[in-house]
């Protein structure tokens, strides 16, 4: 799950990057209006928490906007400004959620997960099953056959996001995109390594996650090469180096 936290204030960036990113998300943050319209403008975005006295503009005008351009991302509020007017205002303007500051960071995560639960894509569940493999996402634990397999948080989460689109061809942009922050320096070959962990750990006996030439990674059972779909297009706009295509 990949999160853009729109806020100014270094303190309370550090605070949330920390703490989200020890939950298993990939964080990316924008410090002013500018910065938030570009992000949501390249990038594909599961959540976004945002603030509203940005420099440059403020949450609510950035929210109405990003709904009239159609997007449908969840976006949480969190902002000092604690009037009922206030949050009348940015739940009209388009926000699904608003918590005041100063906030308790358990309760922030679980607005979010419930968020997440009912978001646009509406296909976020607690507990992933795929045959024997079972991925518990709010303890972030994974079995397969009953046994539990220790992952590293790049691994759990490079795993949950394959899981959450079994049967789809996930490019390795893609999995770039959603499992690694946006200013990462992308290395020619680091998705297919930990691909290569995620297959040691899983076992085997069969593979779950299979190579399509080309294409990216395929979870699920083994398919014909006639069955498989192609690639959905990139969304993201920005001139990041595309596919590459070694297996």
């Amino acid at each position: 799950m990949k999160l853009l936290i729109v806020e100014d204030e270094k303190p309370t960036v550090a605070f949330l990057r920390r703490g989200l990113v020890e939950e298993g998300f990939a964080v990316d943050v924008a410090t002013d209006a500018a910065s938030a319209d570009e992000a949501v403008g390249t990038f594909d975005y599961d959540a976004i928490v945002l603030d509203v006295m940005l420099p440059g503009g403020d949450g609510f005008s950035l929210c109405q906007r990003w709904r009239a351009a159609g997007l449908t991302t969840p976006i949480l509020f969190l902002t000092a400004r604690d009037d009922v007017a206030d949050r009348i205002r940015g739940l009209d303007r388009g926000g699904d959620d608003y918590l005041v500051k100063p906030f308790a960071f358990a309760e922030l995560l679980a607005r979010l997960r419930a968020l997440l639960r009912r978001g646009a894509a509406g296909h976020v569940l607690e507990v992933l099953t795929f045959g024997d493999l079972v991925v518990d996402t709010r303890r972030r634990e994974v079995t397969r056959r009953g046994q539990f397999i220790g992952l590293t948080t790049r691994e759990y989460q490079l795993l949950e996001h394959l899981v959450r689109h079994s049967g789809e061809v996930v490019t390795r942009t893609n999995l770039w995109e959603h499992v690694w922050d946006s200013h990462s320096v992308p290395d020619s070959n680091v998705v297919d390594v930990y691909i290569g962990y995620l297959r040691n750990k899983l076992g085997r006996d069969p593979d779950l996650i299979h190579t399509i030439r080309g294409g990216g990674y395929l979870f699920g059972e083994a398919r014909s090469r006639s069955e498989v779909p192609a690639p959905a297009p990139a969304r993201r706009k920005s001139g990041r180096d595309e596919e590459q295509n070694n297996s």
